[in-house]
C-alpha cells in the first residue's frame, strides 16, 4: 500500500511539473513579473502535518479528516507575465480567492515562494510588505468597498491619501483616474447616488489612481446586473490597452473568463488543473473535469468574428474598374465581390448585376455602383452573437476588418454554423437570429 502511495505521489508531482512548464512556454522569461513556486495555503492549527500529507499525495478530504485542516491552495506553480490579464477561475471553494490574496500576502502562505519583479514577498517584513503593497498593487473587490460619507473624488484619492501624497497632487491623480473610467463630472456625488456599475468604476479608479503595476480583481463584476456586467467587462478590456497593467482577475463565470483572459488558470479543490489560453481551455481540455466544465459554454458569447470568418483573396482593387470586376466574378462564378483599395482597405461590395450594367454603359470606374456596406462591417473581435442578425439582414457575406478597415475575411451562414458545429454544442436555429 505504501509503495503504491509513493508511486502515486511521484505521478502527481510529475504531472504538475509538466503542467507548469507547458504553461510557462508562452513568452520569454524576461517578461515574467510574478513567479509562484510550490505555493501552499493550509487553514488550521496542524498545517505542517497537513502539508506533509499533501506531499505524500493525500487528497483534500483525507487531509481534512486526519488533521482538521482545510487545503486552500496546493502546490501552485506558474508565472504571470507583465501586461497580461490572467484569469483565475473555478467553482466556489476551489481556492481562487485564496490564491489571489496570497499574491499580496493579505493571506500568508503556509509554504512556497512568491516573487514579484525579483523581490520575494514571502520574505518581507510587515513594514516592507506594507510599503510594497501601496506602490505595487491596486485591488478591486466584489462589493465596492466605498466610503458612503466621502464623495466620488475623495473615494478615488483614498489610496493616495494613505500614502500621504500632497492634497493637490492626489486630487489631480484621482481626477485623471475618474476620467479614465468615464466618471468625469461625477466627482462631487456620493456613492449612494450612483448605479452599481458606476460605483464599481469608482472602485476601479481608486485602484488606478495609485498607478500600480498590478491590479488584483476579486469577483469584481459578480455583484452587478448582467447588462452592467457586460459593460464593465468591455470597459476593462478597453482600459487595459490604455494603462498596460498586469491584471489578475478572479471569476467563477466561464464566459467571463474566456472573454477577459489572455490565459486562464482553472482550479479545483485548491489545485490547478489547467493553465492555458481560452482557445486551449476550450479545445484541449486537460482532463475530464475540464471537459465537463467547458462543455456547456455559450460559444456565441465566446467565439469572435476572427474564429468563424473565411479568409478570401477573391477581391477586386478599386483601380481595376467594372470590366475587370465582372471578369473575375464570371471566372469564379460569384454573384458579387468586395472592392478594396490597393492596401486592402475595404471600399464596399459590387454585385454582378450592377457590374454588368456599368460595363454595358461604358463606365470606367465604380462611382455610384458600390454598396459601402457600412452597416454590416464587423471587427475581428466582434462576438458572433451580435453577427447573426447582420447575416440575416444582409444580402452579402459579412465583411470582417481590422482597426484600419483592411478586409481580413468574410462570414457566411455556412462558415458560422460550421465553426459552431466543430465545437460540438450548438444547434443552429432561426431563434438564434
Amino acid at each position: 500500500m505504501v509503495f503504491f502511495l509513493v508511486l502515486y505521489s511521484i505521478y502527481i508531482i510529475i504531472q504538475k511539473e509538466v503542467l507548469f512548464y507547458m504553461s510557462s512556454d508562452i513568452k520569454d522569461s524576461s517578461d515574467v513579473q510574478i513567479k509562484i513556486r510550490k505555493l501552499y495555503k493550509i487553514f488550521g492549527e496542524n498545517s505542517q502535518k497537513a502539508l506533509e500529507l499533501s506531499h505524500k499525495g493525500y487528497s483534500r478530504e483525507q487531509i481534512l479528516k486526519k488533521t482538521g485542516c482545510a487545503i486552500g491552495v496546493a502546490n501552485a506553480n506558474f508565472d504571470i507575465y507583465r501586461g497580461e490579464t490572467l484569469v483565475v477561475m473555478g467553482l466556489s471553494g476551489s481556492g481562487k480567492s485564496t490564491l489571489l490574496r496570497c499574491l499580496n500576502r493579505l493571506i500568508s502562505p503556509t509554504a512556497g515562494e512568491i516573487e514579484i519583479d525579483g523581490q520575494s514577498i514571502t520574505q518581507m517584513t510587515t513594514k516592507e510588505l506594507l510599503q510594497f503593497r501601496r506602490k505595487k498593487f491596486g485591488m478591486v473587490f466584489q462589493h465596492f468597498g466605498l466610503f458612503p460619507n466621502r464623495t466620488v473624488l475623495r473615494n478615488a484619492e483614498y489610496g493616495l491619501e494613505i500614502q500621504k501624497v500632497p492634497k493637490a497632487e492626489r486630487e489631480q491623480k484621482a481626477r485623471e483616474a475618474l476620467n479614465l473610467v468615464g466618471l468625469e463630472g461625477w466627482e462631487e456625488y456620493r456613492p449612494n447616488q450612483l448605479s452599481g456599475g458606476m460605483q464599481q468604476r469608482v472602485g476601479l479608479a481608486r485602484a488606478l489612481a495609485v498607478d500600480p503595476d498590478i491590479l488584483l480583481m476579486d469577483e469584481a463584476f459578480s455583484a452587478l446586473d448582467p447588462l452592467i456586467r457586460v459593460d464593465m467587462q468591455d470597459e476593462l478590456l478597453s482600459l487595459e490597452s490604455q494603462v498596460n497593467k498586469t491584471i489578475v482577475f478572479i471569476t467563477h463565470d466561464l464566459d467571463e473568463a474566456l472573454k477577459m483572459g489572455d490565459r486562464i488558470v482553472l482550479m479545483k479543490d485548491g489545485e490547478i488543473v489547467q493553465i492555458g489560453t481560452p482557445d486551449q481551455i476550450l479545445n484541449e481540455p486537460a482532463n475530464e473535469y475540464v471537459r465537463k466544465f467547458v462543455e456547456n459554454v455559450d460559444l456565441t458569447k465566446v467565439l469572435t468574428a476572427s474564429d468563424v470568418m473565411k479568409k478570401t483573396d477573391i477581391v477586386i482593387s478599386k483601380k481595376d474598374g467594372p470590366k475587370m470586376a465582372l471578369r473575375v466574378m464570371k471566372e469564379k462564378d460569384l454573384n458579387g465581390i468586395y472592392v478594396t483599395e490597393k492596401n486592402k482597405k475595404l471600399v464596399g461590395y459590387l454585385t454582378v448585376e450592377l457590374a454588368s450594367k456599368a460595363v454595358k454603359e461604358g463606365k470606367q470606374d465604380f462611382e455610384g455602383i458600390i454598396d459601402p456596406v457600412d452597416d454590416y462591417i464587423v471587427e475581428l473581435n466582434t462576438p458572433i452573437k451580435s453577427i447573426f442578425k447582420l447575416l440575416h439582414d444582409s444580402d452579402y457575406p459579412v465583411p470582417v476588418v481590422d482597426d484600419d478597415r483592411r478586409l481580413k475575411g468574410v462570414i457566411w451562414y455556412g462558415s458560422m454554423t460550421a465553426a459552431l458545429a466543430e465545437h460540438g454544442n450548438f444547434d443552429f436555429e432561426e431563434d438564434s437570429l
